[in-house]
């Protein structure tokens, strides 16, 4: 019952952001999900970028996973943007077989799926992008998290009739949402 469980502050990881830590109720909680949605071009890899200067700044580490961008393009925009490099490892892959593996090896404090929409589990016979591809690999994103206690943040498109695709169709989990129409 839900009055009986004991709810002790859940450690959060202060972003030295007012308005991040606000958006986030205080901070990035470990083994939490996050869901970064909106419309193409509104800045939400730049965002993701920025919040990896301020995670390795900590000295923790970060694994990029995308699927849209190159490795050349992300550290270009980095550059731009003089994120602190150090810390933040860049894995352009798509196939989340391929990408829970390279967690394992790596062991990061957070991991970013840069787009979920990109994001493809090899077996299914659904097609990358679809409903059922972005529900599974989420699912499977969640309890990741959950088990290993690392922060994963997602980034989410909105679809043509305005809703943001991706764990918003259906999240088992925790879920943020920082910007996006809603």
């Amino acid at each position: 019952i839900l009055s009986e469980i004991i709810a002790d502050d859940e450690p959060r990881i202060n972003m030295h952001d007012n308005e991040l830590n606000r958006v986030l109720g205080g901070g990035l909680v470990p083994g939490s999900l996050v869901l970064i949605g909106g419309e193409p071009g509104i800045g939400k890899s730049t965002l993701i970028l920025q919040i990896c200067d301020s995670f390795t700044k900590m000295g923790k580490t970060v694994l990029y996973c995308s699927g849209e961008e190159s490795d050349i393009q992300i550290k270009m925009r980095a550059e731009r943007l003089s994120v602190n490099t150090e810390g933040c490892f860049v894995f352009a892959e798509s196939n989340l077989e391929t990408i829970l593996a390279e967690v394992d090896k790596l062991r990061p404090d957070m991991v970013i799926i840069d787009s979920i929409q990109t994001t493809y589990l090899p077996n299914s016979s659904s097609a990358m992008g679809s409903p059922t591809q972005i529900r599974d690999c989420t699912a499977i994103l969640v309890k990741m998290a959950k088990e290993s206690g690392i922060i994963v943040m997602i980034i989410g498109h909105v679809t043509k009739e305005g809703n943001i695709a991706g764990p918003y169709i259906r999240t088992y989990g925790r879920c943020g949402f920082l910007f996006g129409r809603r």
